[in-house]
């Protein structure tokens, strides 16, 4: 998991994203499209066609930051609405990077009895 800091918001790019970008070529895309400042601390999150991999990026003020992760199975849950950011919580975004629901996570089973 990504230590998200304190006060650093997480935006998911909505849409595909080509996966063979960088750092410099996503940071122009959050300035260009998303309308945000890539080097302000928050995080923003792109994924692929496939749906099977992510990459973030964010600057940390000393430098500039690009995590990657692809699922083995599953996909990433991704909002639908193409073009826009869409801003989740740092406990949101570790849901989506476990390949969670993140919208709606479920509790597992419960035990109803001890012993």
């Amino acid at each position: 998991m990504i230590p998200v800091p304190t006060g650093a918001r997480v935006w998911l790019a909505t849409g595909y994203t080509d996966m063979r970008r960088g750092f410099p070529s996503l940071a122009l895309q959050v300035q260009e499209v998303l309308h945000k400042d890539p080097l302000n601390g928050h995080l923003f999150v792109f994924r692929g066609r496939r749906s099977d991999l992510v990459k973030v990026i964010w600057h940390d003020g000393q430098g500039a930051c690009l995590f990657t992760k692809r699922l083995e199975r599953g996909r990433f849950i991704w909002p639908s609405v193409a073009g826009e950011s869409v801003t989740i919580s740092p406990a949101q975004l570790s849901y989506l990077l476990s390949g969670i629901d993140w919208r709606n996570p479920q509790e597992t089973q419960r035990p109803t009895r001890v012993g």
